[in-house]
């Protein structure tokens, strides 16, 4: 047995007039929850926008059109709700950090501008293969020893010898290698 759906849902010219007879009644709906006009017509086009994507889902024997755009309208605005909740406690979290000032800034400022050469060294070790890779960074930039390198990721000291060797041999002729970032 095939179920009857609204003719809005698929022609067109019938989901215009659809939109015509209900969207001052959505309106109002809306302007009696909310008292921002632009927020109201966001909501409205939101609430139309839903019922094109959902207009399959309506089933005039189970309650009248407008019951179920008002069900709409109401699921539209409790997602918005939830959604601009969710951004007030976030501003919230963030607005309780403290401020930077212009010395913080400038602290942080030179950091990033002294960590660049290892930034640049992070980028050209991406290109290497994943084993040389973490026994260079444990070695060269987390100053472990090759045998501590090696316990970290649980291989043998001498297979860690041997990545980082072929890790340096690899990234030699970079310019940063031979500024003494990685050695």
């Amino acid at each position: 047995m095939r179920r009857k759906q609204a003719e809005f849902a698929t022609d067109i010219g019938a989901f215009e007039a659809f939109y015509r007879r209900h969207v001052d009644g959505v309106t109002r709906f809306l302007a009696r929850r909310v008292d921002d006009p632009h927020q109201v017509a966001d909501l409205v086009a939101d609430v139309f926008l839903a019922v094109m994507e959902s207009a399959h889902t309506y089933r005039p024997e189970r309650g009248s059109e407008v019951a179920w755009l008002y069900g709409v309208a109401r699921n539209t605005l409790s997602a918005e709700r939830r959604r601009a909740l969710r951004e007030s406690q976030l501003t919230d979290r963030v607005s309780r950090r403290r401020p930077l000032d212009s010395d913080d800034i400038s602290r942080v400022e030179k950091r990033i501008d002294a960590e660049r050469p290892a930034r640049r060294a992070f980028q050209a070790m991406a290109e290497l293969p994943e084993g040389e890779r973490a026994v260079l960074e444990l070695v060269v930039m987390d100053q472990l020893t090759v045998t501590e390198a090696a316990a970290a990721l649980g291989i043998r000291s001498g297979t860690a010898m041997v990545r980082l060797h072929r890790a340096r041999r690899t990234l030699k002729d970079l310019p940063f290698v031979t500024e003494g970032i990685i050695v």
